[in-house]
């Protein structure tokens, strides 16, 4: 799979965060103060090992499924890939096994702290990217890919970053980075079965559009989240500059391309007609018509 030039990812970085610094930072909206009992109790204390932090996530997809709450769409995402990130882990996959347990629990936190401002009514904390996933999966008119985009996006492009300055990438910033390569790689290498699982819970007639994409839509999750991936490690870079001018504006520029990004996915319909078509597609089960039979009534 061929990369993108160095041009073309910074014009299409130039982009998202042209578009993050246009619209204001979205305003936060009410929600119960008080919070989902239940939810609150899997999200309010840290996550202090891979473990605690992978049985209290599945724990909280599984309550998210129980009410129909869309948040729960990135994260059974996110819990398969936190899952498989634990396997290799102990199959010594990694060379810095301590560093990237540490990377796996920090990374989980920041997800764990997002769902409980948005929980609490606290929602003026949380981040730009996140506020607007939330909102999303709140009115429920997106579509399932684009719930699932929005997670990815606010956790990747934003939360990443922040997790790898907090856990470092020195010394022997080489080796950590092969190790966070690898974690891409496991990645790269589930995007198939939770395609099939995203498929299964919210959205049958996926497997029909996967199978009509062939591997093209594989190909390009797994490119996006590659290049995600390395704009993070990047972004931890510049934040460990000895520049205190370069270190502020590698904050602000994660805080505005990741907020550009979510607003141009909030956006992405090209016309009702289209959108309406995916969302047939997406709803299409397997044995009344077909997917494409839908999309061709639309």
């Amino acid at each position: 799979m061929r990369r993108t030039s160095t041009r073309t990812r910074r014009r299409t970085h130039l982009h998202v965060a042209f578009t993050g610094v246009r619209h204001r930072h979205p305003a936060p909206t009410s929600s119960p103060p008080d919070g989902d009992p239940e939810l609150l109790a899997l999200v309010a204390d840290p996550y202090v090992s891979v473990a605690d932090a992978h049985e209290r996530l599945d724990a909280l997809r599984v309550a998210f499924e129980e009410r129909a709450d869309r948040r729960g769409v990135f994260l059974s995402v996110y819990v398969r890939m936190t899952g498989a990130v634990a396997d290799r882990i102990e199959e010594e996959y990694f060379d810095d096994v301590d560093w990237v347990r540490a990377y796996l629990v920090t990374f989980a936190n920041f997800y764990r702290q997002a769902v409980y401002d948005d929980e609490t009514g606290n929602r003026a904390a949380l981040p730009a990217a996140w506020r607007l996933a939330f909102d999303a999966a709140r009115r429920g008119d997106s579509l399932v890919l684009q719930d699932a985009a929005l997670g990815v996006n606010a956790h990747i492009n934003y939360d990443l970053a922040l997790t790898l300055e907090r856990v470092g990438v020195g010394p022997n910033r080489a080796a950590k980075y092969a190790d966070h390569a690898r974690i891409t790689e496991v990645i790269r290498r589930i995007v198939d079965e939770t395609q099939t699982s995203l498929a299964a819970r919210d959205a049958g007639g996926l497997e029909t559009l996967d199978e009509s994409l062939g591997r093209a839509d594989e190909w390009f999750v797994v490119f996006s989240i590659d290049e995600c991936r390395d704009s993070a490690w990047r972004t931890a870079v510049a934040t460990q500059s000895r520049f205190r001018s370069r270190r502020r504006l590698a904050r602000w520029l994660n805080d505005v391309t990741s907020t550009g990004a979510a607003r141009l996915l909030c956006s992405s319909r090209l016309s009702d007609h289209v959108h309406e078509a995916f969302r047939a597609l997406e709803i299409a089960d397997t044995d009344g018509s077909s997917a494409k039979d839908s999309a061709k009534d639309e």
